[in-house]
C-alpha cells in the first residue's frame, strides 16, 4: 500500500467529494438528500387479505433486507392466517417479534379493530376500537408496541390526540396519499408539527405537508403517493430536510417493495417505519402548534343516499344502546350484586365497531347479493341490539324486590347519563290496569299529570308523565287505578283561517296547512316571546325541497295543502300527524311537543313512487373516476330538510367526538373532488346569531351532512339518488325514515347545554313496570356536583369501576365526583390501564365517597374506583 503525503491525500479527498457532490447534483439541485417512504399493507379479512398474502409479506422481507413495512391489518386477520398458514403465520411473527433492537422492521400502525373513519361514530366507538383492536393485536404478537399511528384511508378526527397519547401512542401522521376516494386532511406545515387536540393535547404528527398538492388526473391520490422527484424537489425548496412519502399497499397487491430497491423515482429513497422515522430521522421538535379542527378533516361520502342514511341510523342506534346498557349493568351490579356481564358486552362490541368499518361507509353495495357491506351492518348491529337489549331487559327488573300494594303497579325510571334528569317517559300499561282510570304517584304519594296514548309501533295503550331521576341512579313510580283529575298543559287548536296552534309551557308553534304544515311561527314562551322563523325568508320551516331532474326540477312540499290527525291531545305531551305529498310521494310528519320539555321531537317518513332522481342529475356515460366533479358532492340539489331561522349573521356550532367546534366556513357547498368542505353533523349542529344571543339547534338520528351559507338556511340532507362513487348508481327502494329534533334557545350552546341535550336525546330514560317496588325508592350511584361533565362510559371490572367522564361544557376547575357507598382507593389511569394519578378519597357522613377531578374543556378523564361498594340501605 502507498501511503501519499498528507496534502495530497487530502487534496485527492476533496476531488472526490466534489465530483459525487457535482455527480448527485447537490451543488445545484440538492439532489443527494435522501428521502423517505413508508410502505406496507392495509387490509384484512373483512376488507382485502388473501390466504397467501402473510407468505408473501414474510418472504419479501427475507427477500429485500432494506424493505420496512407498516401494517394496518384488521385484527381478527390473524386468526384466520394461522388456521389456513400456520407456517406462514409463525415465520411473519418470527419477523416481527423484533420491536426494541433499533433495526425493528415491521410496525402495527393501526390497531384500530375495523379500520373505522372515526369521524363518522361517537367517541366511545373510537375508545373501543383501539382498545379491542390492540387487545386483539396482542394476543396474536405478544412484543407489538405503537408508537406512531396511520391510516391508508382518511381515518381521522380532531380529538385523536388525547385518544392516542392516552393508548401510549407518541407520534401521528395525517397523511393518506394514495386512498383519498373519501377525502384527505388540510395541506398545512412542513416536516412535523405539533397536532394539538380540542382539549389541548399534543402530538408530534407528520402532517400533509404544505407543498403536497392533489395528484393532476386523480381523484383519488396527493402527489406524495410515490417518491417521484417532482414532490421530493418540492419538499426539499420548501425547507423540509427529511422529506417522506407513503403508500400503505392494499393486501393482496403482489408489488413488493413499492418504489423498488433503489430503481424508482427519486433516489436515494429510503424505506422507514414511522416510528424509526419520528425518533431517528425527523427533526427533533417543533414550535408549530397546528390546532387542527373537525373542519380539516376533508371528507365527503354519499350522504343522503338511503343505503348510506340506513346504516348511518343503524350504528347510531346500537351505539346508543349498548352505551346505556353496560352503564345500566353498573348500576344494577352495585345495588343487587348481580353479575356484571363483561363477556357478553365484548360480544356486543365486536360486531358494532365491525359496522363501522370504513368499507361499510364508503362502498355500501359491495359483496355478494345478501352479503354486501349493508347487508353485514344488518347483521352486525342486529346481534349488538339483541344482546344489549337482553342485558337491559334483565336489569331493569332485578331492583324491583320490595313489597306490593293491591290495585298498583310500579314502574322504575332510570337514568344512565351523569345528569338529573326530569322529562317524559312512556310505558306499556299493563293487561289488567287497561281500560280504567290510571294516575301516577311519585315515592311521596304526590299525583302527577298523566295521561293515556297509544303507543305509534305497537298501539299498545301506555301512560307518559314527567319522570325527575337522579344522575346515573333510578327513581320509582306508583301506577295506580284511580281517578285522573284533568290539568292543564299542553294544548292543540284549530284557529280560524284554517291553521294550527300547539303550545306548552315554553313553545307556541302555528302549522300552516296550505303550505304543506310547514311550520309558520316558532315562539320561546320563556326566551323573550323570541320568533325564531325567518318568516321573509322565501324558503319554509320545516320544508322538504330538493330537485327531482326527472320531473321538471326542484319540487316541495309546500306545493299542495297538508292534513293533519292529532294523535295525543295532552296534558301531559301533543303529538300531531301531518300529511302531505311531494312530487307525488306521499309523506308523513309528526311533531311532538311535550310539557317541560325543551326538545321538540320530530319525525319525516316518505313513501316514494318509485325511485325519484334527487339531487344533481349526471347524464348516461357522464361520470368519469377522474373528473374531479361529482352528482353527489352537490347539496344544494339534494332533497332537504330546511329550517330558515330568524338570527341575524349566523354562526354555526357543530359536534364531533369528544368536541364542538365553531365553523369557519363560509357556506357548506361543494361540488368537486379538490374542494372538499367538512359538513358534516355527527348529532346536532346548532346555528346562533351574531352576539350569541339567541339559537336553533338540529338533533339528527344518524351521521350525515348539513347545509348552510350566507343566503342560504339551515338544512339537513334527507336523500339523494343518483350516481355515486364508481359510477354506482345509489337507488332509492323504500321510504324514507328519520328522527330529529329542534331545540330553540338563548346563549350560546355551551350556556344552554345543548350537548347535555343530545346525551339526553341518545340516551332516553330507561322505564319497567312490575309487581313490586324497589326497597330504596330512588339512589344515585355517580353523582357529579358542578356544570357541563359527562359521563361518557362506565363498566366494571370485577369489584372496581371505571367512569369515563368528557368535559363538554364545563370550565376546568375541580369538580365533586360522589360514588353512593365506600371505596378503596381512587386513580385517574390512561385508556391503556396505566395509572395516571393518586386521587384523595373523602367519606361524607351520608357514607357517599368523593373525589376531585379537574378537567379542560373537551377533555377526558377515566376514573377507576377500586372495590367499590354500594351503601347498603
Amino acid at each position: 500500500m502507498h501511503l501519499y503525503p498528507t496534502k495530497f491525500r487530502l487534496a485527492f479527498i476533496k476531488i472526490v467529494l466534489l465530483t459525487l457532490l457535482l455527480a448527485c447534483g447537490i451543488v445545484n439541485n440538492a439532489r443527494c438528500q435522501t428521502a423517505y417512504f413508508i410502505d406496507g399493507y392495509h387490509g384484512g379479512i373483512w376488507g382485502h387479505y388473501p390466504d397467501w398474502n402473510t407468505r408473501f409479506m414474510a418472504d419479501q422481507l427475507v427477500k429485500h433486507p432494506d424493505w420496512k413495512i407498516n401494517l394496518e391489518i384488521e385484527p381478527e386477520t390473524w386468526a384466520n392466517t394461522k388456521g389456513k398458514d400456520s407456517a406462514a403465520f409463525n415465520d411473519f411473527k418470527k419477523l416481527f417479534a423484533d420491536q426494541y433492537s433499533g433495526t425493528e422492521r415491521i410496525e402495527y400502525v393501526n390497531p384500530d379493530y375495523a379500520q373505522s373513519y372515526l369521524f363518522d361514530v361517537e367517541g366511545e366507538s373510537i375508545i373501543s376500537q383501539f382498545y379491542y383492536g390492540i387487545k386483539m393485536v396482542r394476543h396474536n404478537f405478544p412484543t407489538a408496541v405503537f408508537p406512531a399511528y396511520s391510516s391508508e384511508e382518511p381515518c381521522f378526527t380532531s380529538a385523536l390526540p388525547q385518544i392516542l397519547t392516552s393508548y401510549g401512542f407518541k407520534y401521528a401522521s395525517l397523511k393518506n396519499p394514495n386512498t383519498c376516494w373519501g377525502g384527505y386532511t388540510t395541506a398545512y406545515g412542513g416536516e412535523i408539527v405539533n397536532w394539538v387536540g380540542p382539549d389541548g393535547t399534543k402530538i408530534i404528527t407528520s402532517p400533509r405537508y404544505a407543498v403536497e398538492a392533489l395528484q393532476p388526473g386523480s381523484t383519488w391520490q396527493t402527489i406524495a403517493w410515490g417518491n417521484s422527484p417532482t414532490y421530493i424537489k418540492a419538499c426539499l425548496a420548501a425547507g423540509i430536510k427529511h422529506p417522506v412519502a407513503m403508500t400503505i399497499q392494499d393486501a393482496g397487491w403482489k408489488n413488493g417493495p413499492a418504489v423498488g430497491d433503489g430503481t424508482k423515482g427519486y433516489q436515494p429513497t429510503v424505506y422507514t417505519t414511522w416510528a424509526n422515522y419520528f425518533e431517528n430521522i425527523a427533526v427533533k421538535s417543533t414550535t408549530d402548534n397546528w390546532k387542527f379542527t373537525q373542519e380539516d378533516v376533508l371528507v365527503s361520502l354519499v350522504w343522503g343516499s338511503q343505503i348510506l342514511q340506513k346504516i348511518a341510523q343503524e350504528v347510531r342506534c346500537a351505539e346508543n344502546n349498548l352505551i346505556s346498557a353496560e352503564k345500566l349493568a353498573v348500576i344494577t351490579k352495585s345495588y343487587k350484586d348481580v353479575i356484571y356481564p363483561a363477556a357478553d358486552f365484548e360480544a356486543a362490541w365486536r360486531p358494532l365497531l365491525l359496522s363501522q368499518h370504513h368499507d361499510c361507509w364508503i362502498v355500501p353495495y359491495n359483496g355478494r347479493p345478501g352479503d354486501t357491506w349493508a347487508d353485514k351492518v344488518v347483521k352486525w348491529t342486529g346481534t349488538t341490539n339483541h344482546i344489549a337489549d337482553s342485558i337491559i331487559k334483565a336489569d331493569a327488573v332485578s331492583l324491583t324486590n320490595g313489597k306490593t300494594i293491591h290495585g298498583s303497579k310500579f314502574i322504575t325510571v332510570y337514568n344512565t347519563l351523569g345528569v338529573s334528569r326530569n322529562e317524559a317517559v312512556s310505558v306499556d300499561i299493563p293487561v289488567e290496569l287497561q281500560n280504567k282510570d290510571l294516575v301516577v304517584l311519585n315515592a311521596d304519594g304526590h299525583l302527577l299529570s298523566s295521561q293515556i296514548i297509544k303507543d305509534s309501533v305497537t298501539a299498545k295503550p301506555q301512560i307518559v308523565f314527567n319522570a325527575e331521576v337522579p344522575s346515573m341512579g333510578y327513581n320509582t313510580y306508583q301506577l295506580k287505578a284511580q281517578k285522573n283529575v284533568a290539568t292543564n298543559g299542553v294544548i292543540v287548536v284549530k284557529l280560524q283561517n284554517g291553521e294550527y296552534k300547539l303550545e306548552n309551557d315554553l313553545y307556541s308553534i302555528i302549522l300552516d296547512l296550505k303550505k304543506g304544515g310547514v311550520i309558520k311561527s316558532l315562539i320561546g314562551k320563556k326566551l323573550n316571546n323570541k320568533q325564531f322563523v325567518d318568516q321573509a325568508n322565501p324558503r319554509s320551516f320545516n320544508e322538504l325541497r330538493g330537485n327531482f331532474y326527472n320531473d321538471g326540477g326542484f319540487h316541495s312540499s309546500t306545493e299542495n295543502p297538508a292534513s293533519i290527525s292529532i294523535i295525543d291531545k295532552g296534558p301531559q305531551r301533543i303529538k300531531v300527524q301531518i300529511k302531505g305529498t311531494i312530487d307525488g310521494s306521499p309523506f308523513i310528519q309528526w311533531l311532538t311537543l311535550s310539557q317541560g320539555q325543551r326538545r321538540i321531537d320530530m319525525q319525516v317518513k316518505i313513501d316514494w313512487k318509485g325511485n325519484p332522481g334527487l339531487g344533481e342529475y349526471t347524464p348516461p356515460g357522464g361520470f368519469k373516476t377522474t373528473d374531479p366533479k361529482k352528482a353527489f358532492y352537490n347539496d344544494k340539489e339534494k332533497l332537504l330538510l330546511l329550517f330558515p331561522a330568524n338570527l341575524q349573521a349566523q354562526k354555526v356550532y357543530k359536534n364531533a367526538p369528544f368536541d364542538v367546534l365553531q365553523s369557519r366556513l363560509n357556506n357548506t357547498f361543494f361540488t368537486s373532488w379538490d374542494s372538499i368542505k367538512n359538513n358534516i353533523i355527527l348529532n346536532w349542529v346548532d346555528i346562533t346569531d351574531k352576539n350569541d344571543n339567541y339559537g336553533f339547534a338540529v338533533l339528527t338520528d344518524h351521521t350525515s351532512n348539513y347545509t348552510h351559507g350566507e343566503d342560504f338556511p339551515l338544512g339537513l340532507t334527507l336523500a339523494y339518488s343518483g350516481v355515486g362513487l364508481w359510477g354506482r348508481d345509489y337507488k332509492i327502494t323504500g321510504p324514507t325514515n328519520v328522527h330529529y329534533a329542534i331545540i330553540p334557545h338563548a346563549g350560546k350552546w355551551d350556556k344552554s347545554g345543548i350537548w347535555t341535550e343530545g346525551t339526553k336525546w341518545n340516551e332516553p330514560l330507561i322505564s319497567t313496570v312490575t309487581d313490586k317496588m324497589p326497597v330504596v325508592k330512588h339512589r344515585s350511584l355517580i353523582n357529579i356536583q358542578g356544570k357541563g361533565l359527562d359521563v361518557t362510559a362506565m363498566n366494571a371490572d370485577n369489584n372496581d369501576i371505571i367512569i369515563r367522564v368528557f368535559n363538554a361544557e364545563g370550565d376546568d376547575s375541580p369538580k365533586k365526583i360522589s360514588f353512593d357507598g365506600s371505596v378503596a382507593k381512587a386513580q385517574l389511569v390512561e385508556l391503556n390501564g396505566d395509572k395516571k394519578q393518586e386521587l384523595k378519597l373523602e367519606k361524607g357522613p351520608d357514607g357517599k365517597t368523593s373525589v376531585m377531578v379537574s378537567l379542560p374543556r373537551f377533555g377526558i378523564r377515566t376514573i377507576k374506583l377500586y372495590d367499590a361498594v354500594a351503601a347498603k340501605y
